[in-house]
């Protein structure tokens, strides 16, 4: 992991939705940590900060720095809510983690060498069907993505589930079948088509079942 991402916290002790419509009118979004071996603790953190760090595709899927007063903690983010029609974030949950007990986080998927493939070139399609998956392994072995190389990919290829590069230590929870498609590159339709039409024309008149 390249990128170190702190959040600043600080400690709150009102609770209820009046409370936090008031932290919300001074720029703060409420939030909890909670895990490990301590107690939740209530927490309010910068909107703006928050926001900022957000911008940063790995800030989902990385340890974080939650410093509380005095105290620093490892953490993930777990959920975040979002205002169904502002640009507001509303609440944050944060994890703490232990580094000898294994976590379940959704990381991104990234596409490489998707513009120069094969299929791409011959005119063909790219679906992305899974865009993140949900992986478990221990806080040190947390990738911030999982790639997959598009580079050989041409008309009609899929890559599964089952065929995802994992790091090491790095598991799948199993929350979706092997044989899921990941990505596949279709046939141009115009290809289609004319293979359909092929097809038709290969059976003779009358020579289907019934015939005479």
């Amino acid at each position: 992991m390249s990128d170190v991402f702190e959040v600043a916290a600080q400690p709150r002790s009102d609770t209820g939705k009046g409370a936090s419509r008031r932290l919300r009118r001074t720029g703060l979004v409420p939030g909890i940590v909670y895990g490990g071996n301590d107690e939740p603790a209530m927490i309010a953190v910068p909107h703006s900060e928050l926001e900022r760090q957000l911008d940063y595709e790995a800030f989902y899927s990385s340890l974080l720095d939650l410093k509380l007063g005095n105290k620093t903690t490892k953490v993930v983010l777990k959920d975040l809510q979002r205002h169904p029609a502002k640009p507001f974030l509303l609440h944050v949950d944060f994890l703490r983690v232990s580094r000898d007990e294994k976590l379940r986080l959704t990381v991104p998927i990234h596409f490489v060498n998707e513009e120069g493939c094969p299929g791409l070139k011959m005119g063909g399609t790219i679906s992305h069907n899974i865009t993140e998956i949900e992986i478990s392994c221990l806080p040190g072995n947390l990738p911030e993505y999982l790639s997959v190389d598009m580079a050989e990919m041409t008309l009609g290829d899929v890559i599964h589930v089952s065929e995802l590069n994992l790091p090491p230590e790095v598991e799948l929870t199993h929350s979706l079948d092997p044989e899921t498609p990941v990505v596949m590159i279709f046939a141009p339709q115009s290809e289609s088509a004319d293979a359909d039409d092929s097809a038709e024309g290969e059976a003779a008149p009358g020579s289907g079942p019934g015939s005479d």
